[in-house]
């Protein structure tokens, strides 16, 4: 959403200059977030070896987690009086994760592609916790939180399947 595009109308009480600033975070987030979906499930669905059923479910679970996210940043940037871009062609050109590579040849290699995503991700939203305080937007301060210790307990558990 650029400056020169319109809110739509809304009766929230947080200055515009706030909302715009608030929606252009949460958008550069959303668009992580869509990338970081896609990326869980090419790992589901392209892992292979002695560990696929473990790590096939694994990733279905943390892509489910993901899908939540999205679906609460974009809401957040629609109660704020934006719209929210999910398109693809959006998420290919401004996503701040690493591409996904289509030939993977292990499960061990799905698990490091998936844990610097998570780490990659939760990074970027643990620093929008502190961009949204200081804009003074304590509710997107408080979903980044919450997204932020979600993908805590993601990468942990994805993590937990590294081989030693």
């Amino acid at each position: 959403m650029t400056q020169s595009t319109p809110l739509r109308p809304t009766l929230n009480d947080l200055p515009e200059a706030t909302r715009r600033s608030a929606i252009a975070l949460l958008q550069a987030r959303l668009t992580d977030a869509l990338d970081l979906e896609a990326q869980t499930k090419q790992a589901h669905w392209n892992v292979r070896g002695r560990t696929f059923s473990e790590l096939h479910q694994l990733f279905d679970w943390v892509h489910g987690e993901v899908e939540e996210h999205v679906d609460t940043l974009a809401e957040r940037i629609t109660a704020l009086g934006g719209v929210a871009d999910g398109r693809v062609q959006t998420t290919a050109s401004c996503s701040g994760l690493s591409v996904y590579p289509l030939e993977v040849p292990r499960g061990d290699a799905h698990v490091e592609l998936i844990a610097g995503a998570l780490a990659h991700f939760g990074a970027s939203i643990r620093s929008s916790i502190d961009a949204a305080t200081r804009l003074g937007d304590m509710g997107t301060a408080d979903l980044f939180t919450e997204i932020s210790r979600s993908l805590d307990k993601q990468l942990w558990l994805v993590e937990a399947q590294r081989a030693d």
